[in-house]
């Protein structure tokens, strides 16, 4: 995502668009939709973009407020074809560039880059998600979560303490809302967390401050975590007046898929992993060190049996590996 909004800015778009960008695109991804309505339920699937599509807005139109846009020199756009870059473009006229290739093939590689590019830069973080819900779902009482994260402001602002500085993307972080939300976290509480938690981070921070300034990171920073916190309390307000109870229908959009298609699927997906999960080891954790071997050019020692090292005028000769005497 910070690759990204880096080249937009680069290419001209201004703050107020690069921070709507940084905002939105966590949230609205096909991929976070459909794991949120898999895991958690409809209330959130649609308020989760929903929040994070005002939110942006609402960022992006106090940094044009602020700092007017100005007319910069744009970079060429990119022309070459996105199916297998057979052509730039650039001395194809657009006709002909839009026929390089049919349907079916613009299809099968719209589903390669989905099944190896997109999911290859998700899945460890998906399994990583599930590996913490886990863990809290086992380790963590009920009661502690009920006790401090139960509702209301406080929880609020605790989940966002936690949430700001975390590294955890938007895939991740929804198996982990789940899971505190079955310990007994409000449903507002969570969605504070799904927001400011792919949003915001240390390191991506540190890189806005590179790419948009000290104070318009700040901006975005606060626009932020305020709309979180004002979403967080009203998805609350939700769940309590139409008395549902967020434990009860966690989780239950799964049913309505029958058994057989679920576990084909659960198989593909696990298939589908195998590639980037195995890649992201051999490269982290079976990396070997590359072993540097320096050549001197010196001549190597010769050791010859049943010589020694005093010539027959007595004097002493070291073993240099010369082999002149």
């Amino acid at each position: 995502m910070l690759p990204a909004a880096a080249s937009l800015k680069k290419q001209g778009a201004n703050k107020g668009a690069t921070t709507a960008f940084l905002i939105a695109t966590p949230e609205s991804g096909v991929d976070s939709i459909a794991i949120t309505y898999a895991l958690l339920d409809p209330i959130m699937t649609v308020v989760r973009p929903v929040a994070a599509f005002i939110t942006a807005i609402s960022a992006g139109f106090l940094e044009n407020s602020i700092n007017r846009p100005q007319q910069e020199e744009l970079s060429p756009s990119a022309l070459a074809c996105p199916v297998d870059n057979c052509c730039d473009g650039i001395d194809c006229d657009p006709k002909e560039h839009r026929r390089h290739h049919t349907v079916f093939e613009k299809i099968v590689a719209g589903l390669k880059f989905g099944v190896g590019a997109v999911w290859g830069d998700i899945a460890l973080w998906f399994f990583a998600g599930l590996i913490i819900a886990g863990t809290i779902t086992a380790i963590i009482p009920d009661d502690i979560m009920a006790r401090y994260l139960g509702g209301g402001l406080h929880s609020m602002l605790i989940m966002l303490v936690v949430g700001v500085p975390i590294y955890i993307c938007a895939t991740a972080s929804t198996p982990v809302a789940a899971a505190l939300i079955l310990k007994g976290v409000s449903p507002g509480a969570a969605l504070v967390f799904l927001l400011a938690g792919p949003g915001t981070n240390v390191t991506s921070l540190t890189t806005m401050y590179g790419i948009l300034g000290r104070k318009a990171t700040f901006r975005y920073l606060i626009v932020l975590s305020g709309f979180a916190l004002v979403f967080g309390l009203l998805v609350d307000r939700i769940y309590l007046f139409f008395g549902i109870v967020p434990t009860a229908v966690l989780g239950e959009a799964a049913n309505i898929i029958p058994h057989s298609i679920k576990l084909s699927a659960t198989i593909l997906l696990l298939l589908i992993s195998i590639k980037p999960v195995v890649g992201w080891l051999k490269t982290k954790i079976f990396r070997r060190k590359e072993r540097k071997v320096v050549l001197s050019g010196f001549p190597v020692p010769i050791k010859k049996e049943n010589q020694n090292n005093t010539d027959h005028g007595g004097h002493d000769h070291d073993n240099c590996g010369c082999d002149q005497h």
